[in-house]
């Protein structure tokens, strides 16, 4: 009988980072450090502390599996079930939209929408996200905020549950409440629990229906298309600019995620509906990604 090959961390991940480079995996390395850092309970970093660690049967045949997802396609963070956004580890599964380091800007923005420089703070102010989905953006800044009254709001009931299960985890359950509704719904105001804000924030869907063949295979067979593309890719930027006005307090703003190429005409549709100070800022790619403006 043969006997079965002893693998140890170090080997492990550069045979199957090479593996999965040879299948064309996106971010081969990557891949396989989360992969096997899920199945062990450790960090990257651990993966390298203890690069010497034995990988048991077992664990071997756990990793294995996973490996097989991944080479059809799967994202790494439906295959383990998380995320982590701005420090906090979040659920995620193929009813949401994985959060992108690019929105962590949305949150940095917002505080300073809120007057706070850094996270944390004692400002009283309430706060509507729309199109919560994961529900990142409602419960990092309620955890990081105590303070803050959160609204979140999608129109997918999946996503809601979603949310909810990181609202949990994160211990702030009772101070975000979740709503079902459509941004494009007459009523949408009427569903609210609280009738005006400080600050509307929203990562809404805005890739262009024409790109949707150009996104990454993974991207197209897996993550929810609702919550990444309506037809122009602009309608919900549209109805935000139109609403918002109605749901701020003076001086209250809107703080929204931009597609790249939609600045201009996003700004367009804040100045028609009566918004000032229009800013935009840039990613770490220098594409415009954050627009924000306020009600005088």
């Amino acid at each position: 009988m043969e006997e079965l090959k002893e693998w140890h961390v170090v080997d492990l991940l550069k045979t199957t980072a090479d593996f999965f480079a040879a299948k064309e995996v996106d971010e081969p390395r990557i891949s396989a450090e989360l992969l096997l850092g899920h199945v062990l309970s450790q960090s990257r970093i651990q993966l390298y502390l203890h690069h010497d660690r034995p990988v048991y049967q077992e664990e071997l045949e756990r990793f294995r599996g996973l490996c097989r997802q991944r080479l059809q396609g799967r994202p790494v963070q439906y295959i383990t079930g998380e995320q982590y956004f701005y420090g906090l580890r979040f659920t995620v599964d193929e009813r949401v939209l994985i959060p992108r380091p690019e929105t962590e800007l949305l949150v940095e923005h917002a505080f300073a929408c809120l007057g706070l420089t850094e996270r944390g703070g004692a400002t009283e102010a309430t706060l509507l996200d729309i199109g919560t989905g994961s529900g990142c953006i409602a419960v990092t800044m309620a955890k990081l905020c105590p303070s803050l009254k959160v609204v979140a709001v999608d129109c997918s009931l999946d996503a809601l549950a979603v949310a909810r299960l990181n609202a949990t985890m994160h211990g702030v359950a009772s101070r975000v409440t979740f709503v079902h509704a459509d941004l494009f719904d007459g009523e949408f105001a009427a569903r609210l629990p609280i009738v005006s804000y400080d600050l509307i924030v929203s990562n809404p869907p805005y890739i262009p229906r024409a790109e949707w063949e150009k996104l990454q295979r993974e991207v197209r067979q897996y993550e929810p298309e609702t919550a990444l593309t309506p037809p122009d890719g602009k309608e919900c930027y549209k109805a935000l600019a139109a609403l918002a006005p109605s749901l701020l307090v003076p001086g209250g703003k809107l703080c929204v995620e931009l597609h790249a190429d939609a600045a201009a005409a996003v700004r367009e549709h804040m100045a028609v509906h009566g918004f000032k100070g229009i800013t935009v800022l840039k990613d770490y790619s220098g594409l415009d990604r954050i627009m924000s403006g306020s009600i005088p």
